[in-house]
């Protein structure tokens, strides 16, 4: 008999209960299709050939090297463990180092991520889940979704049907940047402008370090007492005194420039091949940020996130958001996420549906559906014309609408908790990704990861459901029985047991829920 190194080993499937939501999501999930999506993305990319001229001992030489697929570095992980991480992470708003550490304790996760034993280890770095994400882009985080509403579908927890009818409307999805005012931000501006200079090889003269770190506290304190007069002035100054920088760092760097046309050295040497590069971008942002006025168009409100804008969704508790608009669609009786998409510049709401319908389709296709009616709010009125084919619903037409369609129309605001929960339980209130890009994918991941946690309560629900058709047939049947052996008074004595036939009565119920 030969031995093997799992010999003394458990397996996860014996070790962890088969019934609970998350096992039975794991072995319902279309995992072999998310891997055959996912694998062109992750295929390791054939480098270019370089060719390289020189001379050595031998002589002159002209020859290429390198290009093809390198076999250097480690196997990529299993495109299902990092596909769950993934998932999981949004699901139950975690953060990448928490969702490792919480990955290595956890027996279901790890059955759910396609393990067959126990690893009490991380399954891989933290920085490991940002990269794979960006990797996959915004398709390969579409397959994602798509895999869950197909699931949905498989399970019978939505109709097919249901898909044709969709609620869509539009949030702000904030960026992880602290509210921009006028004195912070020329303050980061000057401190960053003269870090990037230092990087680049530049002595200023003087950075207003001292000074800009106490004309910030007295803008803060000015602020607060409602002395705005005072407070003008110091933030007049901070512009003053990041121009000064600016100019002074903008002269050497032309010097240099002027030095190295000549064929001359230049007189600063940077720290790194970036540096340059780096300095060039600060300069352009802080120039925004220093001529930039109150009621300017496309205001800088974030040196690290240029992409951030200003909207206004007209709520009381929080006039202005800072961030990116991202639309979602939902089902419209189940409340199943069937799109979730973000749309830079702030566009009107009505000018985007038809993308919105557009993500949905195709993230419907292989179901053979395509949603036919879109019931939203007055932020979508006029562009019937826009979407052919889909019928768009919203109180504005109110007086022209049958009384099925006025009763489609009540449920309109069921999306509204629906992107509540979206935002508090799977991380959509704030992204921490980078550029215009990671809003797109944190919107992508946020929806996937509530249709995870719907789809689990879905199997819970779905169980239930057997169980109690089970014990209702069992009490439905066994009630029969009792009247019939009463109501004959000469059958009292053979009451006894129930006969073979109450065994067979239980056997279906009970296999149903253990299916």
């Amino acid at each position: 008999m030969m031995s093997t190194p799992d010999f003394f080993r458990s397996r996860l499937d014996q070790m962890i209960d088969l019934r609970h939501p998350l096992a039975v999501l794991a072995t319902r999930l279309p995992w072999g299709a998310i891997e055959a999506a996912l694998a062109p993305k992750l295929a390791p990319q054939a480098k270019p050939t370089k060719r390289v001229k020189g001379e050595d001992l031998a002589g002159a030489f002209d020859g290429e090297f390198g290009g093809g697929i390198s076999p250097a570095g480690r196997p990529r992980l299993p495109v299902r463990l990092m596909a769950s991480l993934l998932y999981l992470k949004n699901s139950f708003n975690l953060s990448d180092e928490e969702l490792v550490e919480r990955w290595a304790e956890n027996v279901q996760w790890q059955f759910f991520g396609g393990m067959d034993y126990y690893e009490p280890r991380l399954p891989c770095d933290a920085t490991q889940i940002g990269r794979f994400r960006r990797l996959l882009g915004e398709d390969g985080l579409e397959h994602l979704l798509k895999a869950t509403i197909e699931c949905a579908v498989q399970i019978k927890a939505v109709k097919p049907a249901e898909l044709e009818r969709v609620i869509v409307d539009t949030t702000v999805q904030s960026k992880a940047i602290a509210h921009p005012v006028d004195s912070r931000l020329l303050e980061i501006a000057r401190h960053k402008v003269a870090s990037a200079a230092k990087r680049a090889g530049i002595a200023l003269k003087q950075t207003y370090a001292q000074e800009g770190k106490t004309l910030r506290r007295k803008a803060g304190g000015y602020a607060h007492a409602k002395q705005f007069k005072r407070l003008r002035r110091t933030v007049k100054r901070q512009r003053t005194i990041l121009g000064v920088v600016m100019r002074e760092v903008q002269r050497k760097l032309d010097a240099d420039r002027t030095a190295m046309a000549a064929g001359g050295a230049p007189a600063n040497e940077p720290d790194s091949p970036k540096a340059l590069s780096d300095l060039a971008t600060l300069l352009q942002r802080a120039e925004r940020i220093r001529t930039q006025q109150r009621h300017d168009k496309n205001k800088l409100y974030a040196l690290h996130a240029p992409e951030v804008e200003c909207i206004s969704k007209g709520k009381a508790r929080n006039p202005y958001e800072f961030g990116v608009k991202v639309s979602l669609a939902v089902t419209h009786k189940q409340g199943l996420m069937a799109g979730a998409r973000s749309f830079p510049g702030n566009p009107y709401d009505g000018h985007i549906l038809s993308a919105q319908l557009e993500q949905t389709t195709n993230l419907l296709q292989d179901l053979g559906r395509t949603p036919k009616q879109a019931v939203v709010d007055l932020g979508y009125r006029g562009v019937d014309a826009d979407n052919p084919g889909v019928q768009i619903i919203h109180r504005g037409k109110y007086k022209s609408l049958s009384e099925h369609e006025k009763r489609l129309l009540k449920r309109r605001q069921a999306i509204e908790p629906l992107i509540g929960h979206t935002k508090a339980d799977h991380r959509m209130d704030r992204c921490w990704l980078q550029g215009a890009m990671g809003d797109a994918l944190h919107a992508l991941s946020c929806a996937a990861g509530y249709n995870i946690r719907w789809l689990l309560r879905s199997i819970a629900r779905l169980g239930l459901g057997g169980l109690f058709y089970a014990l209702s047939a069992v009490i439905a049947y066994v009630g029969d029985w009792l009247r019939t052996m009463y109501a004959r008074p000469n059958s009292l004595r053979s009451i006894g047991s129930p006969p073979p036939t109450v065994a067979s009565a239980l056997t279906l119920p009970l296999l149903a829920v253990a299916g």
